[in-house]
């Protein structure tokens, strides 16, 4: 069976330096000598004072597609435009779609990689789902966000948030807030933002299906419709929500009196967060390969994830 999780630490690349000693046929007196031991660094210490030298890539030459998690391609975006830099000969097209739609895909053998937030034995039948190979590559949070004229409100405890996406609550002054309708904003069944909020903060409780709702099919598309809808109320990743172009325009809020913070979300206290999954079918070969490196490597786990508002493998 070829099902199975690869999970890396941060990888910590150096060189190894070579210090050569140089030698002479002339004499120096005894104080002469003990003054050149006392001025010249010993070669320990001139190993720990060269810096350490930049990581290399394993560049393959080719094109490969990714497809899936919106929460997650953000970061596998800009990994991928990294990696095209660094290897001009290959190419790494990266799709959405939701995690139910990459998980098909790759099971399917149509895309090389199915990025989801969710395992794929949530998502699909049981032979497709041992097919496949899972590489947690990060760790990721979402907020509940609202648009800006839901004033009065910075925090839902997770039952609140019940009440409100069961259609219990269907105003704002139920939960401290403006007397302004709620509108939900799903996303589809295929969503895994959607499974994963279902699961960690709702508890499995039925849904609303009834009053004022509205469903968008990705974490850019829930974003715009929050900010252009009066009274609106939904969940992105931290990618969208820290994006400046989309902060100043939304409410987000705290869960359970915890701030949605990478922090947090590494302490294990803010519960809205899940691995982030890549998955390959079978075994990982050739760029798909070299990509997943790269994705593991020192430049993704310890410059683009933080930069990106994504927490590393090693934060778990």
């Amino acid at each position: 069976m070829l099902n199975g999780t690869r999970r890396f630490g941060a990888l910590a690349i150096a060189a190894a330096m070579v210090v050569g000693a140089c030698s002479s046929t002339a004499t120096a007196s005894p104080a002469a000598t003990d003054a050149m031991a006392a001025a010249t660094p010993s070669a320990a210490d001139a190993m720990a004072s060269t810096p350490a030298a930049a990581p290399t890539t394993n560049c393959v030459t080719g094109s490969i597609t990714t497809a899936g998690s919106t929460a997650l391609q953000p970061l596998i975006q800009d990994a991928a435009t990294a990696y095209a830099a660094a290897c001009p000969g290959a190419t790494v097209t990266v799709n959405g779609g939701g995690s139910g739609t990459g998980l098909s895909q790759v099971a399917a053998g149509s895309v090389n990689i199915g990025a989801s937030d969710v395992l794929a034995a949530s998502k699909l039948q049981a032979a497709d789902a041992a097919k496949l190979v899972d590489h947690v590559v990060c760790r990721q949070g979402w907020i509940v966000v609202t648009n800006p004229d839901v004033t009065g409100v910075t925090n839902l405890t997770t039952q609140q948030n019940i009440d409100i996406w069961t259609g219990k609550d269907t105003n704002w002054n139920q939960v401290g807030g403006p007397d302004l309708p709620i509108v939900l904003i799903f996303r589809p069944q295929s969503s895994g933002t959607r499974a994963t909020f279902l699961k960690l903060v709702l508890g499995g409780a039925k849904e609303a299906t009834g009053g004022q709702t509205l469903t968008e099919d990705s974490n850019g598309a829930v974003t715009t419709a929050v900010t252009k809808t009066n009274g609106a109320v939904s969940v992105i990743g931290f990618s969208y929500y820290n994006d400046p172009a989309n902060k100043s325009l939304l409410n987000g809020l705290q869960l359970d009196g915890v701030d949605a913070t990478i922090a947090n979300v590494g302490n294990s206290s803010y519960k809205l967060s899940a691995d982030g999954n890549l998955y390959t079918n079978g075994t990982a070969s050739g760029l798909t390969a070299a990509f997943l490196d790269f994705m593991m490597g020192s430049q993704v786990q310890g410059t683009i994830i933080p930069k990106d508002s994504y927490g590393p493998v090693a934060a778990q």
